[in-house]
């Protein structure tokens, strides 16, 4: 479990990953190797959903200047709102990666927001955005829903 002390006296060091690096449960939790592998991991997905976003806007920037039939164009229209919402999902997501980034750089990535117990390596494995342990999340997944958001 973090403490409030233990954030205060930890210094996030840039170091450089041997190749083929991948955390393991053997290592100090949230070791320098670690945090920079689950930057790293991040940014890729980060520059990922920037790129897949250039590529709507370039889409759509070309679909503007074929217009086919009214039944085309509804058809285009459609699909263009489909692929928008997903970007504005993929905006919400480069916002949330930004925030996850900041956790690493302050020390308190792979802590749960709620207990600050240990997310473990296998869930940031599997969900480097984490922000709560599987019980945790299990509990505000719970709460939100009773609440109806």
């Amino acid at each position: 479990m973090v403490t409030e002390k233990a954030l205060k006296q930890k210094s996030v060091r840039r170091v450089q990953l041997p190749p083929g690096y991948k955390p393991s449960e053997k290592e100090e939790y949230m070791n320098d190797y670690q945090l920079e592998y689950f930057r790293q991991k991040l940014l890729a997905e980060r520059e990922n959903l920037l790129n897949a976003t250039q590529e709507t806007i370039n889409e759509l920037k070309e679909e503007a200047r074929d217009v086919g039939d009214e039944a085309e164009r509804a058809s285009r229209e459609t699909e263009n709102f489909f692929e928008l919402r997903t970007r504005d999902r993929y905006r919400k997501l480069l916002y949330k990666i930004d925030k996850i980034i900041a956790t690493i750089d302050d020390g308190t990535y792979g802590y749960c927001v709620d207990t600050g117990e240990e997310i473990g390596i296998k869930r940031l494995e599997g969900r480097p955005m984490a922000e709560r342990t599987v019980d945790a999340q299990e509990r505000w997944e719970h709460k939100k829903k009773q609440l109806g958001d």
